[in-house]
């Protein structure tokens, strides 16, 4: 008797890969802003500020590449994934709004609170990404460049806590979807294969999106 074979569609392949590079692309943009927290870009080297343009692994200059270029990658990655899943957001807008209004029954708790965390997800990202477009564009803001909306203080709070409740929101989204992250990856790289072999409890089927 012939076993079930376990494949995996083209859009859960697709969906991997793409939640990969924008996993690891946000990983790296953390690290750098994590530098930039530890030893702030102010006050003047060797004065008021004994640690600007500290070395850490790699110099400031080094880091504020790495900060930059992830960070547009990070940008990038998720506007594709969001033209992707374009069709499941705008359903689940239109039902959260009916739910809101009274017009339909409310949904379970596991998908209000993922609803709920990508809201906050969205949003803080927006934030951190417009922010850190100005300051592509404007790096000398406050110095000799012109401001825009606002002082590059404002700029630079609004940055680094929109930063700061994009990475929380993003970890507690990724454990919400752990038992997804890991059965795909199992299955993306043959180790549920393995798992059968050794007589270890068979994976659980998969979800279509994260």
């Amino acid at each position: 008797m012939k076993k079930n074979k376990s494949t995996l569609t083209p859009k859960l392949r697709q969906n991997w890969w793409l939640d990969a590079a924008l996993g690891i692309s946000a990983v790296l943009a953390v690290l750098s802003s994590v530098y930039f927290l530890i030893y702030p870009n102010t006050g003047f080297q060797g004065g008021r500020n004994p640690y600007y343009n500290m070395t850490l692994i790699f110099s400031k200059q080094t880091w504020d590449l790495l900060h930059t270029w992830t960070g547009a990658l990070v940008i990038m990655v998720a506007l594709l994934h969001v033209i992707i899943h374009w069709t499941w957001i705008k359903g689940t807008m239109t039902r959260s709004w009916q739910v809101i209004t009274k017009k339909r029954d409310g949904f379970g708790f596991r998908l209000t609170y993922n609803i709920v965390l990508d809201a906050i997800i969205a949003i803080s990202f927006l934030i951190c990404s417009l922010s850190g477009i100005y300051f592509m564009l404007n790096p000398m803001s406050g110095q000799t460049g012109t401001n825009v909306l606002f002082d590059k203080t404002t700029w630079d709070m609004l940055h680094t806590w929109s930063g700061v409740a994009f990475t929380m929101t993003a970890l507690l989204h990724v454990a919400l979807h752990w038992k997804w992250i890991t059965n795909i990856t199992n299955k993306m790289f043959g180790f549920h294969k393995r798992i059968k072999q050794t007589g270890q409890a068979h994976l659980e089927p998969v979800e279509e999106t994260i």
